[in-house]
């Protein structure tokens, strides 16, 4: 198997992942701790904001590459299993019949208010 190959089956694992959180955070089964950090990473996945922009030279790509990730990891391993499973499955039908990912505008407004509040915390330190 290409390395090409292996990076594009990776990331179509990392997306269905990211839409299987999106449903287990409506699932009635899922414990309240994975759907807490299911929404923050849904949120934040579906953000078309990026908390790192990606201009920034190597670092705007770690969000991308090792953090979104790492975090979508975390978050399927807090789900039961019989849960993952039905998740799973309405994100492959999800991905067959649209194709695309759905977007999400709090996740949108939750990164800008982080860049206001970050902005504003700098312009205080600086200014006292």
């Amino acid at each position: 198997m290409s390395l090409s190959t292996t990076l594009r089956t990776w990331a179509k694992r990392v997306k269905r992942d990211g839409l299987t959180l999106w449903f287990a955070s409506k699932h009635p089964r899922t414990p309240w701790h994975a759907k807490a950090l299911g929404v923050f990473v849904v949120a934040y996945a579906l953000s078309p904001i990026d908390l790192i922009p990606d201009f920034i030279p190597v670092i705007g790509y770690l969000d991308d590459v090792i953090l979104l990730p790492g975090l979508i990891w975390l978050a399927i391993k807090l789900l039961p299993a019989d849960v993952l499973v039905e998740c799973r499955i309405k994100a492959d039908e999800w991905m067959r019949e649209r194709g695309a990912k759905p977007s999400s505008r709090i996740g949108a407004v939750a990164i800008v208010a982080l860049w206001v509040a970050v902005g504003m915390a700098i312009w205080y330190w600086l200014a006292s």
